[in-house]
């Protein structure tokens, strides 16, 4: 990474609320709506008024799949059998256990995020033991973490589709972990879209939206850890429309359940 990637929240932290100038970049505000308004289409969807559980459970596995082949994973599911993928195994894993960290993100991020790896990276080649769930311990990433963890538990009341870009983008610039960089993120920036109660129920799928735009999410992704204003109102951009598809794709579940 650049030194002007480094710290990028670290520079907005004079702010007394730290992210609210990334709110007055170009068309942020705009697609922050852009988003709600999408997601609250999916949850207003008549399936999803009582049935939401299953279309939010396949929601949870069109994630896994898209995520996993984002980071280079199979997205094929077996006929029967175990998922030999390591990518998309871990990627299934972490899938599943989201529900049940919402309360340590909302809480203990850091610790949250060790258990995201170490479901996402368990069975990936040259992965050891003490490689699992413990961040590089070179400078500034600790610090921030830490950062980040202050900004989910209520560093900032920026709207939520800002902040879960943010907590997605930080995450893929710093890679605190050795392997796994991207399944972790993704499913931290969905922890956030639930715990802000942004798409509460878990019901769309923008993963689905980044690999899309598979060359565009690496792209936005890079500019966003530039630091500069165009950087991340490019990154901004992207995450918006990502989720609007995925909103898509949630209304496109809810269809196919009835109701």
């Amino acid at each position: 990474m650049t030194p002007a990637a480094t710290g990028q929240l670290e520079r907005l932290a004079s702010v007394a609320d730290p992210l609210e100038p990334l709110t007055r970049l170009p068309g942020v505000a705009a697609d922050a709506d852009a988003v709600r308004e999408a997601l609250t289409r999916v949850h207003n969807h008549r399936a999803n008024r009582r049935g939401w559980p299953s279309t939010a459970a396949e929601a949870s596995v069109r994630a896994a799949r898209a995520s996993a082949s984002l980071d280079g994973g199979s997205a094929e599911l077996p006929a029967e059998g175990p998922v030999t993928d390591p990518v998309l195994a871990g990627s299934l894993r972490v899938a599943e256990a989201l529900g049940g960290l919402l309360a340590a993100w909302r809480s203990a991020p850091r610790q949250a995020l060790a258990r995201l790896h170490v479901l996402a990276a368990a069975d990936l080649p040259g992965i050891t033991d003490d490689d699992l769930g413990r961040p590089r311990r070179d400078p500034g990433v600790g610090e921030r973490l830490d950062a980040l963890a202050g900004l989910v538990t209520g560093g900032t009341g920026v709207p939520a589709p800002v902040l879960v870009a943010v907590v997605h983008g930080e995450l893929l610039a710093l890679a605190p972990f050795p392997a796994a960089t991207g399944v972790v993120a993704r499913a931290a920036a969905r922890l956030t879209a639930v715990g802000t109660g942004l798409d509460p129920k878990g019901l769309a799928v923008p993963e689905v939206g980044h690999y899309r735009a598979a060359g565009e999410y690496g792209e936005a992704a890079a500019a966003f850890a530039t630091g500069d204003p165009e950087g991340l109102a490019r990154w901004f951009a992207h995450c918006a429309q990502a989720w609007q598809v995925g909103a898509r794709e949630g209304l496109g579940i809810a269809d196919a359940a009835g109701g």
